[in-house]
């Protein structure tokens, strides 16, 4: 079976979705008012990491005590913006309540797995496919500690990991030392997740996958779409009036497909950890391996702009100006992991602010909405977003074909009675 469709968003999970559609033989056209890969646009800056590590959820266990915490501080690695409180309540709830247990979390890390464990190999695959080898690098990533007693207070996380099959191997000191001097003393442990990869230029990559699904017959309108109208045949209508018509459309436009969706009475509980990142532009990272200090719970990444540190969830509402006091924090923990940082007194700097989508239960929405069937949701992907872009193309195209597998059922929309 294929038809026409219309893909709304054209970041990672669009423009992978577009493509692979496309390669299906659907008709395909893809909407977004930025133009890919651009500053504005989604993924524009993510942090990169492609790791089959990434199945552990943000509620795990025990996250309930350290709430009053992250109402209180504004510069750890989570916090909650209490003006939000009210909007937030709902959706925080019933995150605690995905994490209360070891068996909800075991359930979500293994749905994870599902997605991410072949991330890696995909994103070489679909790399070389559009012609951006020298984009996606498989060097491993690294998980620093003080400490083997700060690993081992993440024992649950880890033995998750083992349970699903994620490779990796010990560096002591040594080690650490020999393979990556540019770390600071603080860290004496790490953990290398020897599987993992990493995009160098993420905005370039995915204007590159939209380029080539260009090239497959894409069309791609550089309008935002503001309504989805559902009818006989579904409708986009974009920014200026103009209205598309299609078999299905795809709905993937992150933070915004909630908006787009209520309309039509559609209620998906999702909410924006807001993610920051700093690239230190001056200079090119002395390393090749992304890493993680714990202290700090960042990705540093090293980008063809320079090192990119990513990371802080800040649960805060979608209009909500910047706090960029959170990427001074990152800019703080960065100087106290690489002493080479340090040396440089006028650092040059770009900060940026994005929106993960994020639902309460760590997992994805996928697959065709219950009461309008010819809309197919895309979003959700919170910290995964890039690592699961090729299995949730080919979910999508799945949704489209009407083949609803048992592994895609736990995504499905129905699952919030949608």
């Amino acid at each position: 079976m294929t038809g026409k469709v219309i893909v709304v968003g054209a970041g990672i999970i669009g423009a992978t979705a577009a493509l692979r559609l496309a390669e299906a033989g659907w008709d395909v056209a893809l909407c977004d008012g930025n133009a890919p890969g651009s500053e504005a646009g989604a993924s524009y800056g993510n942090g990169g990491w492609i790791s089959p590590a990434s199945i552990i959820p943000m509620s795990m266990p025990g996250l309930w005590r350290k709430v009053p915490g992250f109402l209180l501080d504004r510069n750890g690695p989570l916090t909650i913006d209490w003006r939000s409180l009210p909007q937030l309540t709902p959706w925080l709830l019933r995150f605690l309540w995905a994490g209360a247990s070891k068996t909800r979390v075991r359930r979500t890390a293994k749905l994870l797995n599902f997605l991410l464990h072949d991330g890696p190999e995909r994103h070489l695959e679909l790399a070389r496919k559009t012609g951006q080898e020298q984009l996606v690098l498989q060097k491993g990533l690294l998980y620093a500690y003080p400490d083997r007693a700060s690993f081992e207070a993440e024992a649950l996380s880890w033995e998750l990991r083992r349970e699903n099959g994620v490779a990796y191997v010990e560096w002591d000191e040594t080690e650490i030392r020999r393979r990556l001097p540019a770390l600071g003393p603080p860290y004496r442990f790490a953990i290398h997740v020897v599987n993992g990869a990493h995009c160098r230029d993420t905005g370039s990559y995915v204007a590159g996958i939209v380029e080539a699904a260009r090239r497959k017959g894409v069309q791609f309108h550089p309008s935002a779409v503001t309504a989805i109208l559902d009818g006989v045949m579904p409708q986009a209508v974009l920014e200026g009036g103009e209205t598309l018509s299609a078999d299905r459309i795809v709905v993937a436009a992150g933070i915004h497909s909630g908006r787009l969706l209520r309309p039509l009475g559609v209620r998906i509980p999702m909410q924006s950890e807001r993610g920051y990142h700093v690239t230190v532009t001056s200079g090119q990272a002395p390393f090749e391996i992304p890493v993680m200090p714990s202290t700090g719970r960042m990705a540093n990444t090293p980008t063809n702009m320079g090192l990119r540190l990513s990371g802080q969830v800040e649960l805060a509402t979608v209009n909500k100006p910047p706090n960029w006091k959170r990427a001074q924090v990152l800019q703080r923990h960065a100087l106290a992991s690489y002493p080479y940082l340090a040396a440089d007194k006028t650092p040059h700097l770009r900060l940026w602010m994005g929106h993960r989508p994020s639902t309460p239960d760590g997992l994805p929405v996928i697959g065709p909405l219950s009461r309008h069937p010819s809309l197919i949701a895309a979003f959700g992907h919170g910290h995964v977003g890039i690592a699961a872009a090729p299995k949730t193309a080919d979910l999508v195209l799945d949704a489209l074909e009407s083949r609803i597998s048992d592994n895609a059922c736990p995504f499905l929309p129905s699952r919030f009675g949608q």
